[in-house]
């Protein structure tokens, strides 16, 4: 995926050069010819990467990367020093540099790898720091956050997308975390300084939706005292994340293409149009593909939404990930509550969560561990659970209870065959008269012999 780089070299062939090797490559690329023109366009833009000369005019490469350093989102630095210089790069790295590369470039191949190594540890920063401020939030921690094989993927997907501004749609069933996901893809983005604001479609009225995403100017409607800013303005250089998007309605569908297209808007009754500094992640537990083909949801919105899907795995493909997690939600709800009275959970009950097929999800069982840990004195058990987990998901029977419950079988139809007649009965079972009686006594049988 892309990444903005900037390079600051005052050799202006060089400078040309490193930016065409950069532009092939896929890299958004930007300039200055100085360490001072460099400083104003790092604290006016956001780069990922600087890759700068050691020695310049007005600022030396090593001023601008201690000039940045303490910079919210400051840019890693890769610096570029003539050859038999190296022992001053060597200093740079320890104040702070990703690198160095020597000039004149050895070949396009070592530049590339260096910039990907660089871009690659920004990439890991940025998803540790979204995971801290995760867990401040009293969310899961990262190793829960992708439990189980099958999220192996959306991991990788949210490290690739978060750096760049492309709109992400997340596909899932109700309960899987689309929220948290979006909320991480933020998070790991160069515009985690900025406002998160989500906003769930389908709980606004439809006559207010308008209202909610863009605000309203004083007087555009009944009961409109005052104007208001909306979702798109509160979200300004950070993220808007538009939940279950399938449900807004085909007026507004029109409106939400337009800001995605020209990037701007107007609030309810206004006519001053408002840049929509935003990055948009939308949301839908429905099949949006055959709600276009259904004509519920607009082709062209889908595909403008649909730039870098992401879907979801239900709960019931990740039943490797349930142990930690309710491991994680015991923690949780026995700390937030004060009983401290779940120490944890059965055997047999885990089992009965590992069989449940979670129509629901995550959050099906997270209320189901906080129901559990109110009642439990101890372990959760099965009787801390809901009685329709046990019925929908009756618990294995034990081998012991599997060769009783064939026993008990072979006792009566060997009775029926000899028509309730007890001693040809145990004659053919091979086993005593008495037995047989007890046998017979245990199961609670009226058996009736035929003469």
């Amino acid at each position: 995926m892309s990444a903005t780089i900037l390079i600051v070299e005052d050799d202006a062939v060089f400078r040309e050069l490193l930016t065409t090797i950069l532009d092939k490559a896929g890299y958004t690329v930007a300039t200055a010819s100085d360490g001072g023109e460099g400083l104003r366009r790092i604290q006016r833009e956001s780069f990922d990467l600087v890759l700068s000369d050691l020695k310049m005019p007005v600022r030396s490469g090593l001023d601008l990367c201690r000039a940045t350093r303490d910079e919210a989102n400051a840019p890693l630095f890769i610096f570029i020093t003539a050859f038999g210089r190296v022992d001053e790069a060597v200093a740079a790295i320890k104040e702070g540099a990703f690198d160095f590369l020597s000039k004149p470039l050895k070949d396009p191949v070592s530049l590339l790898a260096t910039v990907k190594r660089a871009l690659d540890q920004v990439d890991l920063e940025r998803l540790t720091l979204s995971m801290q401020e995760v867990e401040k939030a009293g969310l899961p921690p990262e190793d829960l956050i992708f439990a189980g094989r099958a999220m192996e993927s959306v991991r990788k997907l949210v490290q690739d997308v978060a750096r760049t501004s492309a709109t992400v749609l997340l596909h899932g069933e109700s309960g899987t975390g689309k929220e948290l996901i979006a909320r991480m893809v933020h998070l790991a983005s160069p515009r985690k300084a900025s406002p998160f604001v989500p906003l769930n479609c389908a709980a606004i009225p439809e006559n207010l939706l308008e209202s909610e995403l863009f605000g309203h100017e004083r007087g555009a409607f009944t009961g409109a005292v005052q104007a208001r800013r909306g979702k798109f303005e509160l979200a300004q250089g950070g993220t808007i994340f538009l939940d279950e998007i399938g449900e807004m309605p085909p007026l507004l569908q029109v409106k939400l293409l337009r800001v995605l297209q020209e990037r701007v808007f107007e609030r309810v009754g206004g006519s001053l149009q408002i840049k929509a500094d935003v990055r948009v992640i939308a949301a839908s537990n429905r099949d949006l593909a055959k709600e276009v083909a259904e004509k519920h949801f607009r082709e062209d919105l889908f595909y403008r939404l649909n730039v870098f899907p992401i879907n979801l795995p239900p709960l019931r493909e990740r039943v490797d990930a349930i142990p930690g997690l309710v491991r994680h939600f015991c923690a949780r709800f026995s700390a937030a509550s004060g009983l401290r009275r779940a120490t944890g959970i059965s055997a047999e009950a885990l089992k009965l969560l590992q069989r449940h097929t979670w129509p629901g999800n995550v959050r099906e069982l997270q209320n189901i561990i906080e129901r559990g840990v109110i009642l439990a004195r101890g372990e959760i058990t099965p009787k801390e659970l809901p009685a329709e987990l046990l019925e929908q998901n009756p618990l294995p029977e034990t081998c012991e209870g599997i060769l009783k419950h064939r026993e008990n079988e072979t006792i009566l139809k060997t009775l029926e065959q000899f028509k309730g007649n007890r001693r040809q009965s145990a004659d053919a079972l091979g086993i005593s008269l008495r037995t047989l009686q007890y046998r017979v006594k245990e199961l609670g049988l009226m058996v009736k012999e035929e003469l």
